[in-house]
């Protein structure tokens, strides 16, 4: 390809992107009203896994198939939520395009979609829950070993004094486990959001 008025040379062929596909990826603001266990959910995805909301929205919404599957599951039972609350969350144009296509299509409340679509979230949850619990079982064990290793620790320096390479070793072997053990701890604190769930 030659050169164009900018001066750029492209020597290679790519494939382009269109407008549509652009303007896509723009984020909107979209309001629904969904159970506080759905936004709760989305909440603790989140937060928990460090994924923004909107990336969420993105990827359980923006599938046409699995979409259409939970209309028309919706759209064979009579479904009653109860209580909801109307919330607003950021997502992509093409998401919100793809979930308003799918509602007229199947004639399915747009926030039913969306909550159904959530509960896609629950096996995460669960799972994430279980691992929460044994990383506060291992942070636990983790506390253990860090307090024999201050023992040993004085034990080694008693003996053999603070100038010994044996010391040095096992005081790298000590600080290495601190470093661990600040870590475990502050990801289980962040975690304990999903404790709630």
């Amino acid at each position: 390809m030659g050169e164009n008025k900018q001066g750029w040379t492209i020597e290679i062929s790519l494939p382009g992107t269109s407008t549509a596909d652009l303007m896509g990826k723009q984020s909107v603001r979209a309001t629904f009203k969904l159970t506080p266990q759905a936004i709760n959910a989305i909440s603790i995805v989140s937060t928990h896994l460090g994924i923004k909301q909107k990336s969420l929205f993105d990827q359980l919404m923006d599938d046409d198939a699995s979409l259409s599957m939970i209309a028309h599951e919706i759209h064979s039972s009579n479904i009653q939520l109860g209580n909801r609350v109307q919330k607003t969350y950021v997502l992509s144009r093409k998401t919100l395009l793809c979930l308003d296509t799918t509602a007229k299509k199947f004639n399915a409340p747009r926030d039913i979609l969306v909550e159904y679509s959530i509960q896609r979230l629950l096996p995460i949850i669960i799972r994430e829950k279980e691992k929460h619990r044994k990383r506060k079982e291992i942070l636990e064990d983790l506390l253990h070993h860090l307090q024999n290793g201050y023992e040993l620790l004085q034990k080694t320096k008693n003996l053999l004094g603070d100038d010994d390479p044996v010391f040095e070793r096992i005081r790298s072997s000590v600080t290495a486990c601190e470093s661990a053990h600040t870590f475990l701890d502050l990801f289980v604190k962040k975690s304990e959001v999903i404790e709630d769930f």
